[in-house]
């Protein structure tokens, strides 16, 4: 992948911005430089696959760009549920770089969330990716909502989302959804509970929605 800054720098620059909003240790700074050669394959791998010209030259090699806010928002999600992922150890500076992309890039993506190897966005300010099973060619836009929802009895749901689903601005995916591949959420449209089929067009709100087949 070909890195606008080093890697050493974007180790620096990210420990720098740690550092200016919460207590940083020099471990953690270690923590990071032991999982960035991986999670710069993991941003290899997304950016590969998108079609945007600032994530992948003509050539088709992938391109990584700190100062690009949404290759940075990816990187940054990537890192911390890297970390979390390898031990307990890691919390607080999981907590620290979610926290840090809140701060920089107004997106909420929990580490916890297991999102998938191909995702993207398109700006996604104000954008809440909670707790899903996601599929590969997941993509959002801005003010965008994926959570759960809990019954009269108190069990809570959470949305199965199929592959290539996009969500354009403000829609939201709610509760016990499945949705099957190739869907568009439609700016505005909230899906509650609500099952939605392959290959179509969503707008409106549940549960009422207009749903229509696309055409190939």
């Amino acid at each position: 992948m070909i890195l606008q800054l080093s890697k050493e720098l974007i180790v620096e620059q990210l420990c720098r911005q740690l550092s200016s909003h919460f207590l940083f240790e020099q471990k953690e700074k270690c923590m990071i430089y032991d999982g960035i050669d991986d999670v710069l394959i993991m941003c290899e791998e997304n950016f590969r696959h998108s079609s945007n010209k600032y994530f992948i030259t003509e050539d088709g090699d992938a391109r990584f760009n700190p100062y690009h806010s949404v290759q940075y928002m990816i990187f940054l999600y990537y890192l911390s549920h890297y970390l979390f992922l390898h031990g307990k150890e890691c919390s607080q500076l999981c907590d620290k770089i979610y926290y840090l992309n809140k701060i920089l890039n107004s997106v909420d993506l929990f580490y916890a969330i297991e999102l998938p190897s191909h995702f993207g966005a398109e700006h996604p300010l104000g954008s809440v990716m909670g707790r899903a099973k996601y599929s590969d060619g997941f993509f959002f836009y801005q003010g965008c909502t994926v959570g759960g929802t809990r019954s009269v009895d108190g069990n809570l749901f959470y949305p199965e989302i199929g592959k290539n689903v996009w969500m354009y601005a403000n829609s939201s995916i709610l509760g016990k959804c499945r949705i099957g591949d190739n869907v568009n959420i439609g700016a505005g449209a909230i899906v509650k509970n609500q099952d939605i089929p392959g290959n179509c067009s969503v707008f409106g709100e549940s549960p009422n929605l207009i749903i229509k087949k696309r055409i190939k």
